[in-house]
């Protein structure tokens, strides 16, 4: 009896070592230890990061900068257990600025050193030592996506926030971003940075990729964690810890970014062999109460922006609607091949809208197409936003329509004409729509039967058509507007939908038609 208290003391001992063992076995690094970093940088005055290049690699041309290749035998991750490589960014251009690199272990987490033996620098003339102070301007991640033992590049993390992912048989095209504030604002747009990141080691047989990354800009500051899931089609959870340092005028989330030059809806201004060149062709959104909306793509003349006011939105996306390589024609640049990109936000967002910037561009090299979410209400500088989401990276847009409702093909912009006596078209100072639309349920449907559009317009116009017929081609309906404008030098909205009695067919076709000036 007398022995009691030491068995005790004893017991409690054990279990203190056992807890203590346990602790340190499952060690992990987590989107927390980022987010205390936000926290941090949040509460102090932002600096600027500042450029260490040496001149010839600030001034050099974009050709100039493609020289320098990252030597693959090199590649990070190469003598391990595991399908994933990591290869580096070097610094140039206006990627001027490093970023830090860490590589996260089970124990550890330690910075990858840069070196200039990662690199071959081709013809540039350069002072070999003044790049050993230099680093990294981001990473590719390789995965061996369409063909076992051969590594294919699956991600790409350079420049602000920006980040580029595909899958299968997929070839880059569009962006997505961390943070998007004050886009298209008279006050200019704020580009947040990832200035460091965290890059998990995978197992053997893991066949996703964790990174994390510190967002920082001289208004907000964030904590993000990526889990990447290569495939056919490549799936991005994000995770977001978002404090603003001072107030912003628009806060963008999940924000994607994209090249529209011509199609269709708005041909080429000058002869091009290639009928269509963009990255997409229409945003794609799924409101909260359900509605499917699509808004074909404009390059306008002038700054557009317009916005889809929505309660926690089922989901976005910038979207490639139309596979066949004839309606690209270019093999280069296999715009056919470049993938559509659909945000599926996790939890309630609450009140926003869903905005669309579309900026004036002469060419295909000036990404000029932004999407993202905005909330409605901002908190107070330093509390915390908390943003979950997916993002899919497909060439299968079908999977991205609502199920039973057809879905927009293509629209095709034209002077609308009328057919005389004897056959000819005369132009009748309208401009003409042509809006195919089909989906499975759809297809269905008997030729005869009776379907019809809901057709609007703004105040700047009027609609003198609104006709619908069956398309034995593509089994759907074929909905033709044509449409008189009282200023040309104003925007003109539209919407139409198809509907049989009180039942509707198809999504909501929203369209601008932009100022012609």
């Amino acid at each position: 009896m007398k022995n009691k208290p030491e068995v005790k003391k004893l017991r409690w001992l054990g279990a203190a070592i056992l807890l203590s063992l346990y602790t340190t076995s499952v060690w992990a690094f987590s989107i927390d230890d980022v987010a205390n970093k936000a926290k941090s940088l949040a509460a102090k005055s932002y600096e600027a990061p500042k450029s260490n290049l040496p001149s010839v690699f600030r001034d050099m041309k974009y050709a100039d900068y493609q020289q320098i290749r990252f030597n693959h035998d090199k590649a990070y991750w190469a003598k391990l257990n595991t399908p994933f490589r990591l290869e580096f960014y070097h610094q140039g251009m206006y990627f001027d600025t490093p970023v830090t690199i860490n590589e996260v272990t089970a124990t550890a987490v330690r910075k990858i050193k840069y070196s200039p033996d990662f690199f071959n620098f081709g013809n540039i003339n350069h002072d070999k030592d003044a790049v050993k102070g230099l680093g990294f301007a981001g990473f590719k991640v390789l995965y061996p996506i369409n063909k076992k033992g051969k590594n294919d590049e699956i991600v790409s993390m350079l420049g602000a926030s920006y980040f580029r992912v595909i899958g299968a048989g997929q070839v880059y095209g569009l962006s997505a971003r961390g943070l998007a504030i004050d886009t298209a604002l008279p006050s200019g747009e704020e580009f947040p940075r990832f200035r460091e990141f965290w890059i998990e080691r995978p197992q053997p047989k893991n066949n996703w990729l964790v990174v994390y990354a510190l967002l920082d800009s001289p208004r907000a500051t964030g904590a993000y964690r990526f889990i990447i899931r290569p495939g056919r089609d490549s799936v991005v959870d994000v995770e977001s810890k978002v404090y603003l340092r001072d107030k912003v005028g628009k806060l963008g989330i999940a924000p994607l970014t994209s090249m529209f030059l011509f199609g269709p809806s708005q041909p080429s201004p000058t002869t091009n062999y290639r009928p269509e060149m963009h990255d997409s062709n229409g945003l794609s959104i799924q409101a909260g109460n359900g509605e499917w909306i699509w808004r074909p793509l404009n390059n306008p003349k002038h700054l557009a922006v317009s916005t889809f006011t929505t309660e926690n939105p089922k989901g976005f996306g910038l979207l490639q609607r139309g596979r066949d390589f004839s309606r690209y024609e270019d093999l280069d640049d296999r715009y056919d091949l470049r993938p559509s990109a659909w945000v599926t936000p996790k939890g309630n967002w609450g009140k926003g809208r869903v905005e669309l910037v579309e900026i004036p561009t002469s060419d295909e090299t000036n990404d000029n197409i932004v999407a993202f979410w905005t909330p409605e209400q901002l908190p107070a500088a330093g509390k915390e936003m908390n943003f979950k989401y997916s993002i899919l990276f497909t060439r299968d847009e079908n999977k991205l329509h609502g199920k039973g409702s057809a879905w927009v093909q293509q629209t095709r912009r034209s002077t609308g004409d009328v057919k005389q006596a004897n056959l000819i078209r005369q132009p009748d100072g309208t401009i003409a729509f042509v809006v195919d639309f089909a989906g499975d349920e759809m297809s269905k449907l008997a030729a005869d039967t009776p379907v019809s559009a809901q057709a609007s317009i703004g105040d700047n116009g009027e609609i003198v058509e609104n006709s619908v017929r069956y398309n034995p081609v593509t089994k759907g309906w074929r909905l033709i507007l044509r449409v008189k404008l009282k200023d040309e030098k104003k925007t003109t909205e539209m919407r139409a939908a198809l509907v049989n009695g009180d039942k509707t067919l198809s999504e909501t076709w929203s369209y601008q038609l932009p100022a012609n000036e």
